[in-house]
């Protein structure tokens, strides 16, 4: 992944769901452009949020011994925008994992409002490093941007 279009993940269930957050800021660029004076983030995006919560929990499943990459989204439907301020709360699902790919289901919301759904079916491609550098090339990444940093229950203690 070139960019992250999540921020943190803030629950994690080993192969069978994944909560993480992405915060929509002016300080990203693409909202300066879209749309200029109503700054709204591209649905694009927020698919690829989706995608990235719904991969991220598939490919820890498989334990990473796979490249795993987003092959189609069957199903897309949008309810709603994003916008600088909003804190989006992508949802992920694993219908079905195997060792060639799998199905996550993901949604998105900001609060208690539904602003986008999808389906994606993931890929399983052989990976071309080892899998300890795949694992420790990830693993980094992840930390510098503090994702795997997990927030408390919501009925929990800070």
């Amino acid at each position: 992944m070139r960019w992250f279009w999540i921020d943190r993940f803030v629950e994690f269930n080993r192969g069978e769901t994944a909560r993480a957050i992405k915060n929509v800021t002016l300080a990203e660029d693409h909202l300066h452009d879209h749309f200029p004076g109503y700054p709204v983030m591209p649905c694009s995006l927020i698919i690829e949020g989706m995608a990235q919560t719904g991969g991220i929990l598939l490919a820890e499943k498989l334990n990473f011994e796979s490249l795993v990459v987003m092959a189609k989204i069957p199903k897309a439907v949008f309810h709603s925008w994003a916008c600088p301020g909003d804190t989006l709360v992508y949802d992920a699902k694993i219908l079905d994992a195997r060792e060639d790919g799998g199905i996550v289901e993901c949604t998105a919301r900001i609060g208690e409002r539904p602003v986008a759904e999808a389906e994606y079916v993931f890929a399983c491609l052989p990976n071309s490093q080892s899998k300890t550098a795949c694992q420790e090339n990830f693993l980094k990444t992840m930390q510098l941007l503090g994702a795997g940093d997990v927030g408390p229950a919501a009925a929990g203690p800070n």
